[in-house]
């Protein structure tokens, strides 16, 4: 699901991002938010730009942007669910709730449906340990997952 945008257009917005974000204290993390924010991605184009006005390479924005899991570098489906996969939530059911939405979704760990609608990613930790396990939809937090609820989900974000 490739999003095809002017290698200009990116620059020139890009280019604006940074200049607003530049003044402060270690500036990479917010300009690479706020390229996000804007595109809903970071275009590798973006890179380039954000690595010559901060006098930094390119390898070094690429391996903050690749290092914090929220950053992306294609756009996610118009839904986001995360399930968490840590400790906690797969004691309590979650590697069964894991495979049970891959298999409704037809996904597997970080794609994006063929048309759009969702993107499958691991998280790891929400902070709902005593209602495990657990997941987060478009920014949402559901505890005490189980698979009727899944099923809901899978039916919301399909639509």
């Amino acid at each position: 699901m490739a999003v095809q945008l002017a290698a200009q257009d990116i620059s020139d917005r890009v280019v604006a991002i940074v200049d607003r974000n530049i003044v402060l204290e270690g500036p990479l993390l917010p300009i690479l938010h706020d390229v996000q924010g804007e595109f809903g991605f970071v275009p590798k184009a973006a890179l380039k730009v954000i690595a010559d006005k901060l006098n930094l390479s390119r390898a070094e924005v690429h391996g903050v942007m690749t290092f914090y899991h929220d950053f992306r570098e294609e756009p996610a489906g118009r839904h986001v669910l995360k399930l968490c996969r840590a400790e906690a939530c797969q004691s309590m059911g979650g590697d069964d709730m894991a495979e049970r939405a891959k298999a409704r979704l037809g996904l597997d760990w970080n794609e994006t449906a063929e048309d759009g609608s969702v993107t499958l990613e691991p998280i790891y930790c929400l902070g709902l340990c005593a209602c495990a396990p657990a997941a987060m939809l478009d920014g949402r937090v559901i505890g005490r997952l189980d698979e009727e609820r899944l099923d809901r989900i899978v039916k919301e974000v399909r639509v």
